[in-house]
């Protein structure tokens, strides 16, 4: 589950890590109120006004239709406003949203930590994420942080360091210091960075999250660490454990259909093929993935309907996946351990007659308990549903139809 910067910054500095602070505005009078705050609390006479959306690059993206950038410094309460106002409502591109965008419904107005002193400030990346691979933990980092931190990694890969952390020991002291020395910092920056790195790992490992990402990590001029931007993506599974995380999801910046099928309890991607595919199950979701690929097609999205398929939960399946007008044809893909074959194929010819002028060719492949009386179930119906039982004669039916 992905959340915002400033929700991310909160938990961040519940953990002790060093943030840059700042209020949530929802409306141009709260961005010149937050920007008042901004003033009197942070002793901070410019701030920055960062739209909040679930996508980076928000610095170099612009507001559809205009030259507005996703993150502007105000120089008074006055500017915040007029920046917020122009930002609230709009339509955000970045790299990362595609050219559709994401709407601007929250700014937040945080304090300019980029002010004069005695050194130059210097910004760093760092994330903390899982090694599937080495079964680790690990911390990547650079010196090269900011807004062109894609660029570093491309062209200089050299330049990004790798720190593995062993889950039964945790972030060890000495490598906290091998990433501030690493990174060229001494004196009190040296400090303020392994405080910095200790208190981000710890705070990722407390809350079972699958990332964080943190560009940049400013050391400011006054050798001070701070995070001036926080990405943050908690673990679905491990919500149970943070039940206040809940209060935290935006279900506007998530995709409609994904939304629509977490309330039915399916698991769903959407994808960019021409195959909608149903399936129990994410083992045969993939391997029905591939039989699409090999039959001629191209998966339009995964959707597990897990152990427990019903008449209710094929309903959902077929309304959602027919919501992508690109699906062509759709591949029902279950096998019957828990649940029973005909079960499911009562399901699929209710599911069928209650939605109606589906004009899309369907095929049924099930197997396992009931195997043979739900294709009969299937073939009896008098519905345009093409019934299989074993894998072969499924891939056979989709190169079929998508060749009519």
């Amino acid at each position: 589950m992905n959340i915002h910067e400033y929700q991310a910054k909160e938990i961040l500095k519940s953990y002790g890590v060093a943030i840059q602070n700042g209020f949530v505005a929802k409306n141009a009078e709260e961005a010149r109120e937050a920007a008042e705050k901004v003033k009197t609390e942070f002793n901070s006479d410019w701030c920055v006004v960062k739209a909040q959306i679930h996508a980076g690059g928000r610095g170099k993206g612009k507001i559809m239709g205009s030259e507005q950038r996703g993150v502007q410094v105000a120089k008074s309460p006055e500017n915040a406003a007029e920046i917020a106002n122009n930002m609230l409502g709009g339509t955000l591109v970045t790299l990362q949203t595609g050219e559709a965008g994401k709407l601007v419904s929250k700014v937040l107005v945080a304090q300019d930590v980029f002010y004069p002193g005695p050194n130059e400030p210097d910004e760093y990346y760092m994330s903390v994420l899982l090694d599937r691979e080495k079964k680790q933990n690990v911390i990547i980092y650079t010196p090269e942080g900011g807004m062109d931190i894609e660029e570093v990694a491309e062209s200089t890969p050299e330049k990004i360091h790798k720190e593995w952390i062993d889950p039964a020991t945790g972030l060890l002291p000495f490598q906290a210091r091998k990433i501030a020395f690493n990174l060229g910092l001494e004196g009190t920056a040296f400090k303020e960075m392994v405080r910095f790195v200790s208190a981000l790992y710890r705070a990722y490992d407390e809350t079972d999250s699958a990332m964080f990402e943190i560009n940049p990590v400013l050391k400011t001029s006054d050798d001070k660490i701070i995070a001036v931007d926080a990405k943050v993506s908690l673990d679905d599974n491990a919500l149970f454990r943070h039940k206040n995380f809940a209060e935290l999801r935006d279900l506007s910046e998530e995709d409609p259909t994904e939304v629509e099928a977490g309330n039915y309890n399916l698991n769903y991607v959407k994808l960019d093929g021409n195959v909608g595919c149903m399936v129990n199950g994410a083992g045969l979701a993939m391997a029905t993935m591939d039989i699409i690929k090999l039959s001629g097609g191209e998966p339009a999205n995964f959707l597990d309907v897990g152990g427990t398929a019903n008449a209710e939960t094929v309903e959902a399946g077929f309304r959602i996946i027919m919501s992508d007008p690109n699906v062509k044809a759709i591949l029902i893909n279950i096998f019957g351990g828990i649940v029973r074959c005909d079960r499911v194929a009562n399901g699929v010819v209710e599911a069928y007659k209650k939605i109606g002028n589906i004009d899309i060719p369907i095929i049924v492949r099930l197997q396992g308990t009931n195997a043979e009386e739900a294709k009969r179930v299937i073939d009896e119906s008098g519905l345009e549903v093409h019934s299989a039982i074993v894998l072969k004669e499924a891939a056979e039916l989709v190169e079929k139809v998508l060749k009519d």
